[in-house]
């Protein structure tokens, strides 16, 4: 299996992530969605399954509502540390923002995660 070690951000506990391709092929795409930024970002069936139950468990059922967020943002941040990382927030009118990170290289994205 395929993974990394890697350091929690807030305490000194490594743990084992395993890999994921994030240039995912075309058999299994779940979503596939324009921006306004004028790139299209994509994400497999089986990385959104790792974001809604392991990294992100809040996010499970909510497809759409990330679908909604490419889409159709409230705002767009250009990540401090990554100029090809794009954060998409749209509120979803419970008093909540829901983020899509994505990564833009050579004109095509993907999600990098959902919160």
């Amino acid at each position: 299996m395929k993974g990394v070690f890697t350091m929690h951000p807030h305490s000194n506990i490594c743990f084992w992530e395993k890999s994921y391709n994030m240039n995912q092929g075309q058999e299994d795409i779940l979503f596939e969605v324009e921006t306004p930024l004028g790139f299209t970002v994509r994400t497999t069936v089986e990385y959104w399954d790792y974001i809604s139950t392991i990294k992100h468990p809040i996010m499970r059922g909510r497809e759409a509502d990330v679908r909604e967020t490419l889409a159709n943002p409230n705002e767009v941040h250009v990540s401090k540390n990554d100029p090809h990382v794009y954060l998409f927030y749209r509120n979803d009118g419970e008093k909540r923002w829901i983020c899509g990170v994505t990564k833009k290289m050579n004109g095509d994205g993907f999600l990098i995660t959902a919160y």
